[in-house]
């Protein structure tokens, strides 16, 4: 019996990877660009077409007799709910000769305390000048209210104090009545009664001509407080400016069409599960990434770069062919034009020194609808692969996207290179790659990454990766836990374990 070392552990997987979906989202610019450029031209055409409705605005003093220094606001916050009642309301339609209702009035009207006695008043109308009417109208209501309550509350102060004066009037009386029935004596106790009853009287005159003083300053006072209560800003019409709309207008749409994009992008890389980085589409395909190709025509100073790199890797797989007698295979996954274009080109180096066939197993994209030039290798279809001579060296196009004849790939190469598209294919479908290819003992030398992401820091090589082609059954028995060293001690790694690509058993046999 063989002990074999125990799988070494690794560190559990983040429920979300932030600097996968930081790439992902940021691989979906066009998305968030588009939604962003329709919010920035809906807020403009909402600016144009829709302006905003004529509004007035005023401004009202509004003087209290609880006025403090220390206060917060409390007394112009009850003001703002005081205007937007029904009552000022209808004061201000029937001084309008208005029939509208006043809780549709009230809709138009908006007030804010600008301070602890000052009051705005801003109303919306059909035109200018209804809307400076309508604004006038509203703040006189409101001023003649307040003044009217100001006044009851004054007169019910003052009518308070009188009565309690009336009253100590009364009880003075009775005992100014009882101060001359008392006889004459000489009696010490009678003597004190007496005394009792005059300091009696002397408080009662003291109160009565506090609360006439009282009584007195109630209705001085209310004097200058409906004075102080009047509007200092005459109602205007407001100017509204269409580039500010624009600018304004046009900025919150495209703030808010940025935050839809930006999550729904998120969102969609959350869901799609599409690996962006190297060092992801590596682990889940069990191969190192051995070059990087742009998927999109870069700029003209950069398309020198391009072509450098084509042709790098180009002669990369060049050197592969002659260093073996096997054919090779690439297979796509999400860029079939680019991966006919590499073959292509690798057919006209090869084709230098011998006749070379290039074998087209793509589903849909041809090589030979490329842009060919005279002298180019034969290009012949997977059902012609049998007719290649010997001598000629054969390189295979084909494909690994869903459809995909799995069978037929032995028959383009017995290697291959994997030419994957960075965010196309899905975790899920990268492993059924990865097992499939395993299954057809298919021997992958590495894969070539196209379109990768510019900001991309991640390592893409595996130190200890998984052989796609695996070996026997027997061997498979007692090995297929075995990834490091014969010792037991596990090989560095740059990246974290790879994902090993599940097998169906061959019998029954291999499943006990």
């Amino acid at each position: 019996m063989t002990a074999h070392p125990a799988p070494q552990r690794t560190a559990p997987a983040p429920l979300i990877d932030l600097q996968a979906l930081v790439a992902a989202v940021r691989r979906r610019r066009r998305l968030w660009s588009s939604l962003a450029l329709l919010g920035l031209l809906g807020g403009t055409a909402l600016a144009v077409l829709l302006p905003p409705a004529p509004t007035a605005v005023t401004k009202v003093l509004v003087t209290h007799r609880e006025d403090q220094p220390n206060d917060t606001g409390t007394l112009i916050r009850t003001d703002v709910a005081l205007l937007g009642t029904t009552r000022v309301a209808g004061a201000a339609l029937r001084s309008l000769g208005s029939a509208e209702r006043p809780e549709d009035f009230l809709e138009d009207c908006t007030a804010v305390g600008l301070t602890n006695n000052l009051l705005q008043i801003e109303v919306t109308g059909d035109s200018d000048a209804q809307a400076v009417a309508r604004a006038g109208a509203l703040a006189r209501a409101f001023v003649a209210d307040h003044v009217r309550r100001m006044r009851e509350t004054a007169k019910a102060e003052a009518g308070a104090l009188l009565e309690q004066r009336d009253r100590m009037r009364v009880e003075l009386a009775r005992v100014n009545e009882s101060i001359g029935q008392q006889p004459p004596t000489t009696d010490p106790k009678g003597a004190a009664g007496v005394e009792t009853l005059y300091a009696r009287r002397a408080e009662l005159n003291s109160r009565i001509a506090d609360f006439d003083q009282r009584a007195a300053e109630a209705g001085t006072g209310t004097p200058r407080l409906v004075s102080g209560t009047q509007i200092v800003d005459a109602p205007r019409a407001l100017r509204h400016s269409l580039p500010k709309g624009l600018a304004t207008r046009g900025g919150l749409g495209l703030v808010l069409g940025l935050v839809m994009g930006v999550a729904l992008a998120a969102v969609g890389a959350v869901v799609g599960d599409r690996p962006v980085l190297r060092r992801d589409i590596a682990a889940h395909l069990g191969a190192s990434v051995v070059a990087e190709l742009p998927g999109r025509p870069g700029r003209l100073w950069r398309r020198r770069a391009t072509r450098a790199a084509r042709a790098r890797l180009v002669s990369s797989l060049a050197r592969t062919v002659r260093g073996s007698v096997e054919p090779l295979s690439l297979l796509e996954l999400g860029c079939a034009r680019t991966t006919g274009a590499i073959a292509l080109d690798l057919a006209r180096t090869l084709g230098r020194e011998g006749p070379v066939a290039v074998v087209d197993g793509l589903p849909g994209e041809r090589p030979a609808g490329l842009r060919r030039k005279p002298g180019d290798p034969d290009v012949v279809g997977g059902e012609r692969a049998g007719a290649v001579l010997p001598q000629e060296r054969r390189i295979g196009v084909g494909s690994v996207a869903p459809g995909t004849a799995w069978t037929d790939l032995r028959y383009l190469g017995a290697r291959t290179v994997l030419v994957v598209r960075a965010g196309h294919g899905s975790t899920a479908w990268l492993h059924t790659v990865a097992r499939q290819l395993a299954d057809q003992r298919l021997p992958v030398l590495g894969v070539v990454l196209v379109d990768p992401d510019p900001r991309d820091r991640t390592d893409g090589t595996l130190w200890d990766p998984v052989p796609t082609a695996p070996c026997g059954p027997a061997d498979r028995a007692d090995g297929h836990e075995e990834q490091g060293r014969p010792n037991g001690v596990p090989q560095p790694r740059t990246e974290r374990l790879p994902l090993r690509a599940a097998r169906v058993p061959d019998d029954d046999r291999e499943v006990r």
